[in-house]
């Protein structure tokens, strides 16, 4: 079709016509109508931390533009108090998780996707089973205390350390890997952990991404588990001193050294905003391999 564009003549393959600009128009008001609907919780939030006691007193308690910013909030739950101390244990926590988790359900997806592994089938079953069947909090709890882990860091891991949703994503995923490259390491000499970090692994990073994105969020996230097993204040994770001085209002000045207190509302909304922030930082970078792993788990599983 000489003398026509390229887009007019997909246009006419695909049988699509382009929208008129009325219709663009309202498409782009829509889509700013609900970034604005998003967005704005998070700008409040951030701004009411950023404001002093006078505007705070005047906007009822919610600011959407600081109108003198001040960063005296987060220099007080940052000195060296229990938001200091709680944001460490999150992020030991986190991190130790994660990584556990992702050791964990690689080994145990692995060993099942093996179809002649020793036990494979009632294994398989066993990790089925938990899908659909839960002990509940008292037997969870009693286990906990059997094991002497109460008001200790691995009670918060250990509950979590995976699930059998992820297992079976990384297993459909292991499977569908071609058989001929495992039969050609072995041919080599590879052992069954070379066959796993030297071959799976590698070409596996996308859904291992995505195991590992939802553990570091649910790792973050999870204060239940604190409520239950942790009695010593200093091990608290940043969620429960959140839920404990956000969401119960418990007053924060007496937990933070020096005399002078910035406003309640602004030391809860800047607790609120360091509890987003290392999730938001991490987010990005695991992006494309999150909607990649998310994808092909779909498909394969």
């Amino acid at each position: 079709m000489p003398g026509v564009s390229r887009a007019r003549r997909l246009r006419t393959i695909n049988g699509a016509n382009p929208p008129s600009p009325a219709v663009r128009g309202l498409k782009g008001v829509v889509l700013l109508v609900a970034c604005a609907l998003v967005l704005t919780p998070f700008l409040a939030v951030i701004a009411t931390s950023l404001a002093d006691q006078a505007q705070i007193a005047r906007s009822g308690g919610y600011v959407l533009w600081p109108e003198n910013p001040t960063l005296d909030a987060y220099r007080a739950i940052l000195r060296g108090g229990v938001v200091t101390r709680a944001t460490l244990v999150s992020i030991g926590i986190t991190l130790v998780g994660s990584g556990l988790s992702v050791v964990v359900t690689a080994l145990l997806a692995y060993s099942l996707s093996r179809p002649g592994s020793w036990g494979h089938r009632p294994i398989l079953l066993l990790v089925l089973f938990t899908m659909f069947f839960n002990a509940g909090m008292i037997p969870n709890y009693l286990l906990i205390k059997e094991l002497g882990l109460i008001d200790s860091y691995w009670s918060l891991i250990l509950p979590g350390l995976t699930s059998a949703f992820q297992i079976i994503i990384v297993r459909a995923f292991f499977m569908e890997v071609p058989k001929e490259i495992i039969d050609a390491a072995r041919i080599d000499g590879a052992s069954e952990l070379q066959i796993l970090t030297r071959i799976m692994l590698p070409l596996s990073k996308a859904v291992i991404a995505v195991i590992a994105l939802f553990n570091a969020v649910s790792y973050w996230s999870a204060f239940f588990n604190a409520v239950l097993y942790i009695n010593s204040t200093e091990k608290w994770p940043l969620q429960l001193v959140l839920r404990t001085y956000v969401i119960d209002n418990t007053a924060l000045g007496a937990d933070l050294p020096g005399e002078v207190m910035p406003p309640q509302q602004s030391l809860q909304m800047a607790i609120l905003v360091v509890s987003l922030i290392p999730i938001c930082l991490v987010y990005p970078f695991l992006q494309r391999h999150f909607a990649k792993g998310v994808v092909i788990g779909a498909v394969k599983g």
